[in-house]
């Protein structure tokens, strides 16, 4: 700001300099282990976000070591004396072993997994909104923002344990997304967003954003939109017409157990004897009419009387002994 004084003695109204209140200004002085956590992030969030589904046991596992991670450093926060008190490599340690059982814990009992990232999911939805409503009004209490969290996320850790496939390929998405853009902004070396949602919760609204800010968050909805269709279309699409196909397979299996349980307990009938159309008259008998017939007398009686009882028996136990009548075996 200056004055410019004229020829003829006046002055002129002070000369103000256009200033670009949001510079933008990449720093490129890195430190060594911020920017390895960095990368790492970085990759681990491009995998959530196109192959997060088809690493759903380390997904669900990360997902318990965040939410144990993060309750730790809650406590942490909330209790000054446990801070002052224990060393840095203590704190780290609790923090890493919480982390660790939490993370086991929801990778061997997949509905606790379920119910976990549903509650991540409903928090990442709600915290953009929450942001942009910041920006127009401000929240009178941080109890709101708070309770809408919450609400968000029952909400969505219900619809992940009915509908855990379309809503674990989400949050897969959502959380690379975010994390990816988390990355890039410190990068560009901001680090906005995380000021935003400190501001909003202690004040009840964040300060203005920068245009690059705005492009940076733009980056989580996009990115977010694109790895849901990788994934539904390519990289999670096999496995789960692998899962629909394995619940067809059971189903079936189930009924005819069930149908084999309930036949168990019926009594068990015998098999009908089959009955033929000429057999009503027992062979003996027939026999013995075609002997009197030929008039072959008594000396036969020995023999045939033999015959007539084996083959009374074989007619007992249902055999097909042919009705016409055969020559006797000995002879007189």
């Amino acid at each position: 700001m200056a004055t410019v004084a004229a020829r003829d003695g006046t002055t002129q109204p002070p000369l103000v300099l256009a200033v670009d209140p949001c510079p933008l200004q990449i720093n490129l002085m890195y430190e060594v282990v911020p920017s390895m956590v960095c990368s790492i992030c970085l990759a681990f969030g491009l995998i959530y976000c196109f192959l997060g589904y088809r690493c759903l046991k380390m997904v669900l596992f990360f997902s318990g070591f965040l939410f144990g991670s993060a309750a730790v450093l809650l406590v942490y926060h909330r209790e000054p004396a446990l801070d002052s008190h224990l060393s840095l490599e203590t704190r780290a340690g609790i923090g890493l072993g919480v982390g660790v059982l939490c993370g086991l814990i929801t990778m061997l009992v997949s509905e606790i997994g379920y119910i976990l990232g549903g509650l991540q999911l409903g928090s990442l939805i709600c915290l953009p909104i929450l942001v942009v409503v910041g920006h127009f009004w401000t929240l009178s209490s941080e109890w709101v923002p708070v309770g809408s969290i919450l609400a968000f996320g029952i909400i969505s850790a219900v619809f992940t344990l009915l509908w855990h496939k379309v809503f674990m390929v989400l949050y897969t998405c959502v959380c690379g997304a975010l994390t990816v853009m988390l990355c890039v902004d410190y990068v560009i070396g901001t680090f906005a967003m995380p000021d935003q949602v400190y501001d909003l919760f202690v004040h009840g609204s964040g300060r203005p954003l920068c245009w690059f800010d705005w492009a940076v968050t733009g980056l989580w909805p996009l990115l977010s939109l694109v790895g849901g269709l990788v994934q539904w279309k390519w990289t999670a699409r096999e496995l789960l017409q692998k899962e629909a196909l394995h619940k067809k397979q059971k189903k079936p299996k189930h009924k005819h157990f069930v149908q084999r349980g309930r036949r168990s307990h019926c009594k068990r009938r015998p098999p009908p004897l089959k009955r033929y159309a000429g057999d009503v008259l027992a062979p003996s008998y027939l026999q013995s009419l075609q002997e009197r017939r030929m008039g072959t007398g008594s000396s036969c009686s020995s023999v045939s009387t033999i015959t007539h009882t084996l083959i009374d028996f074989d007619f007992e136990t249902g055999s097909m002994v042919p009705l016409t009548s055969s020559p006797p075996l000995y002879t007189v």
